[in-house]
């Protein structure tokens, strides 16, 4: 670095324009399996986006991309303004090259990003290559907007020169820095305010790196450093730390290591543990490419500190569109479903080490009451309190099956502290599985009967066999009542089908003296525009939830109650993709993008779920039916990074906004319980029956 280009004085501009995060459809996330490095990344439009350290549930930075000079004063953003491919440098190895080249092929720029096994360090390998000689010379920017401890405002940036030439970048708050260093100096560099002082601002407006401010904050802070395209090929490394001494001693051991020997273990470790794996490819339809992936990305959703936590996505949704100002919950909260649902997956594949840590981390997060919160952080700390029966009953059942396989000792004590719980609140649960609304929901019983009996089971393994006895018979009786409380005769969503299990049905209204018929009983439906409200009845709203009926083994799958809601289900929440057949999660829904794209801000219009593919193919395989539309389908819902999207587009293409049917939406990509799904459906296909279905509901359903 040039004397002249020595960074100086404060940047202009405090505190910023107000802060957000990075768009939520992720191509990638990679964390090493070593729980001696914590940190992880993600990638969405060529760019790496969200880091989190020192645990999984904490974002440290929105994004860094690179910004491009020409010899005739053009400016491009490579997160813009460049064409991205994204490819895992192994198969099963969340490690990734992304290729971002100019549209019109006069440059290309590529990047191998991992981070290192050993320490909290990440690294990225980067060449820029001159297609056409002519059209040069170019100059290389890179563009850091840290955010640190999940939040946007109250950054510190600095930029400093040590004695030995090695520049640095930092980012700090509280007791997290961030440091940016390369194995060759920067030409220039400079800290400032998003949307006043920082790199964007000075290269878009003066077409040159006019201001080299060395410090900024307390703010919305970027930092902004020009790299020496005369080298060819360069390493850049982020240690994090907690202190500026320690985040830069991680980043400078990293790449006194080097990037090949770094990505060589990291590789190895990763597949190490594939190699451990069932082999479920002969029932994929891509010979386990993405079944291969979505272990992987399965496994990078948990922390390395609480063993067994997992959070349900590495995003925010709507990331352009959240409020970075404060701590953001995003989707990198734990929740008890989720969770769930996500050690399934990897017992599917055969990690059995993965699950028992996930059932040890719950034990240590119940409530005293013998409840889960809604979602919390890593550190139990709870985020939403709202209660959902099924969130109790999945970490029962849970256990129930690891005691199974003998993974775990007897699991009682805690088993019988949450079947108490859902005896004493059930059979009403005060939220459905969708986080919306009271009443008796078929999904929501459905599991939570099945978790009475696997208590019944393990409680009956010790001393309390009157425990057993009682769970089993409160299990009995809501069994029973299920249809009474749940399936409805005056439907009128299909013509000549009143009959259909209801998304959920609320307990009859006394305010007249009298109970007001079934057809009187509106359902208020969640994030609608007011344009878009009317009511509903709930004998005209229906999800796919009592297939979890037949998938837990309550109902066999030509159940009546089954058959004539089937057509109904499918009549108003089917549709047909590119992809194959997908599933809104309930008429009506309005968890998703605006008509014309925009996106979802409180208000919306329900998208198509992906997960609810895979649970339709777990209905085909438990009535004896062809699921390969269902396999291929999932499979050709993940984007090129190999992540399966929470919501996929269900109309016409808007370009500009990138939303195309039968792809990701702004919500959440990857989201794990749509990998888990997935995963669970290759497994259930090989051994020809549910994988989740208890052995106590098997009996007379195969």
């Amino acid at each position: 670095m040039s004397d002249k280009s020595i960074s100086h004085g404060h940047a202009l501009g405090m505190p910023g324009l107000a802060p957000d995060w990075a768009p939520s459809h992720k191509t990638g996330v990679g964390t090493a399996l070593s729980a001696r490095s914590r940190v992880w990344f993600t990638i969405a439009d060529g760019v790496l986006t969200e880091c989190y350290y020192p645990r999984v549930d904490t974002p440290n930075m929105r994004d860094l991309q690179f910004l491009i000079l020409d010899a005739n004063g053009g400016f491009q953003e490579e997160r813009r303004d460049l064409v991205h491919t994204v490819r895992w440098i192994e198969e099963g190895v969340p490690a990734y090259l992304i290729m971002s080249e100019d549209p019109v092929k006069r440059f290309r720029l590529t990047k191998q990003i991992c981070t290192d096994p050993e320490r909290d360090s990440l690294l990225i390998h980067l060449h820029f290559e001159v297609l056409s000689p002519e059209e040069g010379p170019y100059r290389l920017f890179l563009l850091w907007a840290p955010q640190i401890g999940n939040t946007g405002m109250g950054n510190h940036a600095v930029c400093q020169r040590e004695p030995d030439g090695t520049d640095w970048c930092l980012a700090c708050r509280d007791d997290i820095t961030v440091a940016l260093t390369g194995t060759t100096p920067f030409v220039h560099m400079s800290a400032g305010y998003v949307g006043a002082s920082d790199g964007w601002q000075d290269l878009h407006y003066h077409h040159d790196m006019h201001w080299t401010f060395s410090e900024a904050g307390p703010g919305h802070v970027a930092l902004t450093a020009e790299l020496d395209l005369g080298v060819g090929e360069c390493t850049l490394a982020l240690g994090f730390g907690a202190s500026h001494e320690q985040a830069m001693a991680h980043a400078r051991f990293s790449l006194t290591r080097g990037f090949i020997s770094i990505l060589r273990e990291y590789s190895r470790e990763w597949l190490s543990y594939q190699t451990d794996l069932l082999d479920l490819s002969p029932s994929s339809e891509d010979h386990g490419k993405l079944y291969r992936r979505s272990v992987a990305i399965l496994r990078c959703h948990f922390d390395k500190e609480e063993r067994g936590a997992g959070v349900a996505s590495l995003s925010i949704p709507w990331g352009e569109q959240s409020d970075a100002t404060s701590a953001q919950g995003g989707y990198h909260l734990v929740w008890p479903r989720d969770l769930y649902h996500l050690s399934m997956g990897l017992l599917a594949a055969g990690d059995r080490d993965t699950p028992v840590q996930t059932w040890h981390y719950l034990q240590r997060r119940q409530n005293a009451d013998g409840s889960w919160p809604q979602n919390f952080w890593v550190d139990g700390t709870p985020y939403w309190r709202g209660l959902q029966l099924d969130e109790v009953a999945y970490p029962i059942l849970l256990a129930w099956r690891l005691f199974q396989e003998s993974l775990i000792p007897d699991p009682s004590d805690t088993v019988h502290r949450a079947a108490d719980f859902l005896v004493s609140q059930g059979p009403v649960t005060p939220q459905d599985r969708w986080e919306e609304n009271r009443g008796y929901s078929p999904q929501t019983l459905a599991v939570v009967v099945a978790a009475l009996r696997a208590a019944s089971q393990l409680c009956d393994s010790k001393k309390g066999k009157a425990w057993g006895c009682n769970y089993h018979q409160v299990a009995d009786s809501w069994d029973q009542r299920i249809e009474e409380w749940t399936f409805t005769h005056c439907g009128r969503l299909l013509p000549g089908h009143p009959d259909h299990y209801e998304r959920i049905a609320q307990i009859p209204v006394i305010d007249t003296g009298e109970h007001l018929p079934e057809c009187r009983i509106f359902l208020p439906i969640r994030n609608l525009p007011p344009e878009a409200i009317h009511s509903h009845s709930q004998c005209c709203v229906v999800d796919g939830g009592f297939l979890s009926l037949v998938r837990l083994g309550l109902r066999r799958p030509d159940d009546p109650h089954v058959l004539k809601t089937l057509p109904v289900w499918d009549a108003v929440c089917r549709r047909e993709t590119p992809c194959g057949p997908c599933w809104y999660r309930y008429n009506g829904d309005g968890y998703g993008e605006h008509g014309d794209g925009d996106p979802f801000d409180g208000l919306g219009q329900g998208r198509l779920w992906p997960l609810l593919t895979g649970e339709r193919g777990h209905f085909a395989i438990a009535a004896g039916e062809e699921v390969t539309s269902y396999i291929r389908a999932l499979e050709c819902f993940a984007n090129e990074g190999g992540c399966i999207p929470e919501q996929i587009w269900d109309q016409a293409a808007i370009p500009a906004k990138g939303l195309y049917p039968g792809r990701g939406t702004g919500s959440a990509t990857p989201l794990a319980w749509a990998h888990a799904e997935y995963i669970r459906l290759l497994r259930s296909r090989k051994d020809g029956v549910p994988f989740d279905r208890p052995a106590f509901n098997a009996e007379g359903l195969a």
